[in-house]
């Protein structure tokens, strides 16, 4: 990754960009990052998404061995920290959804006071986005990741069972239309506030791949940085659908590259990983 080819907006966090290895391939050999998995519940139930069946040589989103609370994530931050001088990024993925816990903010407030130059790092479905960005600015974290598997209600409506917002739940294209917009605001207000975004999208065959363009076109446009095309893994309700292979994965990242930067080393980590990519 060169300076000069960085899109203007994101040429002051340069720096973020260099040492963050999710989103510079460069980066993968020199720095690592650790996720601390301190955020159990969700707000969106996904039809992909099967949080169970942890075992040791298992590795897929979602999944932890064990849910830490707030302090135990900042005495295993401090013994990283102290140990792996390489750990540049301190990451919330799950193994629920960040934002819908408040775990996730008292971690943050917590490494941020002692840690004030560290990258923080959110990954999130996008859903609290809007409504959470204050305290995300307030612990000065930024980087985010969003999972937006489709700017289409009616095929967003085929990928999610239900949502719950404000204490209701949602279904059907109601659900589907409500987290778009609420993805879609919550991205403008993080980008207004130079924060450095990038999409996940899974690949779901016969579902939202013909569609995956038009999203990338979309998520250009709105400044987000670079994204990552992640093959869907079978499970839950979709445990039917076959896996893309790596031809599918390879093509589509390829057509959308013409628009966005792509992410082509993602190893799909889970909600507690450490070290290198």
């Amino acid at each position: 990754m060169e300076l000069n080819n960085i899109n203007n907006n994101y040429q002051k966090n340069y720096r973020i960009i260099a040492s963050h290895p999710c989103y510079n391939h460069k980066a993968i050999h020199k720095y690592g990052r650790l996720h601390l998995p301190v955020s159990p519940n969700c707000n969106i139930k996904c039809n992909y998404c099967d949080r169970r069946f942890d075992c040791v040589n298992e590795s897929r989103p979602g999944i932890t061995s064990k849910v830490l609370n707030p302090e135990e994530a900042f005495e295993i931050t401090k013994k990283i920290l102290t140990t792996s001088p390489h750990i540049k990024v301190i990451g919330i993925a799950g193994p629920g959804d960040p934002l819908a816990n408040k775990e996730t903010f008292e971690t943050l407030d917590l490494i941020s006071s002692e840690y004030p130059n560290i990258n923080l790092c959110i990954s999130t479905n996008g859903l609290l986005l809007k409504d959470k960005i204050n305290l995300l600015l307030k612990y000065n974290v930024k980087t985010i990741t969003i999972t937006v598997n489709a700017i289409d209600p009616l095929i967003l409506s085929s990928i999610i069972d239900y949502i719950i917002y404000n204490k209701k739940k949602h279904t059907g294209i109601k659900a589907s239309t409500l987290l778009i917009n609420n993805q879609l605001e919550g991205i403008k207000i993080a980008i207004d506030n130079d924060i450095i975004l990038k999409i996940n999208t899974v690949y779901i065959p016969n579902i939202n791949n013909n569609h995956i363009i038009e999203i990338s076109k979309k998520m250009k446009n709105m400044g987000i940085y670079i994204m990552n095309i992640i093959p869907l893994i079978p499970q839950s309700k979709f445990r039917f659908i076959q896996k893309p292979n790596i031809n599918d994965i390879n093509n589509i990242r390829l057509q959308c590259s013409k628009y966005i930067n792509q992410m082509n080393h993602c190893k799909q980590c889970r909600a507690d990983a450490c070290g290198y990519l």
